[in-house]
């Protein structure tokens, strides 16, 4: 079956500054980007971008990767941007951004022909930078959501979030693995199907209804861990929402996330900065 993607909310260029070069990303675009590369007949992407030089890198990298942008918002005002510095073991860590850029102080609103046009697809996903919740119960009953909540989360946010989505990620390094299995158990009540806690070198565990499943990671040459959690959960998206071969899903997520180490940002396109 031919899937059909959207992904809604968070875009930003990562700023580099060992490297003085911005990289387009953010969670929704990155899963809307590597969705498309991983065999999505139909990858979209609804948000807000800014009028400058980043914006317009964002806009003309999505139009190269051929995924739909037809509901996309511009407006004037900076884009959204992380600002990334190496750490003493060299991994890229996030020191700054300009706080979302023009997304974060307008924040998106969806009207009639919007949602109509999100309830085209298969499946959607947005994530906790993207300031959404408030259409998650309308759309809930459109279409199955796929939510990725970072390292960000309290139990009232779960109470709010977890009762509309089919899918829920947790970036989880720093959680024991007690820990972990007490998030998913969590999230499993309050009414998400598949919960993944996704934990660097440690791998992953996620939840089917309660099963639960290991992965370990892909070895690989690590250039830049930037968008290995994205690669992870665009996969996983393509395979199991298709197939619901969990164990398979899991394996070719794996696979994937060892490649985006392999390169700089979440799936390339660097350019300087500039200004």
């Amino acid at each position: 079956m031919a899937m059909r993607l959207i992904a809604i909310g968070d875009n930003v260029v990562d700023y580099y500054k060992d490297r003085g070069e911005i990289f387009p990303g953010g969670n929704a675009l990155n899963v809307a980007v590597l969705g498309k590369r991983y065999q999505a007949a139909v990858s979209s992407y609804i948000g807000i971008i800014g009028n400058d030089r980043a914006a317009e890198h964002v806009k003309q990298t999505l139009l190269l990767e051929n995924i739909d942008i037809s509901r996309l918002r511009q407006a004037f005002g900076p884009n959204g941007e992380a600002v990334v510095s190496l750490n003493a073991e060299g991994d890229r860590v996030f020191v700054g951004s300009n706080a979302g850029g023009v997304q974060a102080y307008m924040g998106l609103r969806l009207n009639q022909q919007d949602k109509e046009y999100i309830a085209s697809h298969d499946l959607m996903h947005t994530s906790i930078y993207s300031n959404l919740e408030h259409e998650l119960p309308g759309l809930h009953k459109k279409i199955p959501i796929s939510f990725d909540f970072s390292t960000r989360w309290t139990d009232s946010y779960l109470q709010r979030v977890c009762p509309y989505i089919e899918y829920g990620f947790f970036s989880g390094s720093d959680l024991t693995e007690d820990e972990c299995h007490q998030l998913i158990h969590r999230v499993h009540s309050l009414g998400t199907k598949v919960v993944g806690v996704t934990r660097g070198a440690e791998g992953a565990i996620f939840s089917e209804e309660g099963r639960l499943y290991r992965q370990h990671i892909t070895e690989t040459v690590v250039v830049d861990t930037l968008g290995a959690g994205d690669s992870f959960i665009a996969m996983f998206l393509m395979q199991y929402h298709q197939k619901h071969d969990m164990e398979d899903a899991l394996r070719q997520a794996s696979v994937a996330a060892a490649k985006t180490c392999g390169h700089y940002g979440a799936f390339g396109y660097g350019v300087p900065k500039v200004g």
